[in-house]
């Protein structure tokens, strides 16, 4: 497990959340909100990762790692969206020759912990950078 490039990607990628204030007109406060949701939901979604891999659920799999991916990106949360990335590349190059019943348990043994790591920084960051009133 490596990620393409050798130094390591920002836990929060800063320009992502200034556009992202720009986009949503920050006086009203909407992209609190959207960071607020995002950090909300985010052990649902590690939830859903981790039930689907363990089972050797493809879909599920492919569902939720696409999820956790795309939300990331949306609120600049940059090396958790890597590890989804690197996962979903993982389980797509399993699906074409491996028993996933097998295959996507053993990756959940690789990338669950390093993932869950990585969520629970980006959450503290996010609520320190954009949301100090959020939820923890």
């Amino acid at each position: 497990m490596s990620t393409s490039d050798d130094a390591p990607r920002p836990l929060v990628d800063q320009s992502v959340l200034d556009r992202l204030r720009d986009e949503l007109e920050e006086e009203e406060g909407y992209s609190r909100v959207f960071v607020g949701n995002f950090i909300e939901y985010l052990p649902q979604r590690l939830g859903r990762l981790r039930l689907a891999l363990t089972t050797g659920d493809l879909e599920g799999s492919m569902d939720a790692v696409l999820s956790l991916k795309t939300s990331s990106q949306m609120v600049g949360a940059e090396r958790l969206a890597a590890l989804a990335l690197e996962l979903e590349n993982e389980i797509r190059a399993e699906a074409r020759h491996a028993d996933m019943a097998v295959a996507l348990p053993r990756l959940a043994a690789t990338y669950l912990r390093p993932i869950t790591q990585c969520s629970r920084q980006t959450m503290h960051r996010l609520q320190a950078q954009c949301c100090p009133g959020a939820k923890r």
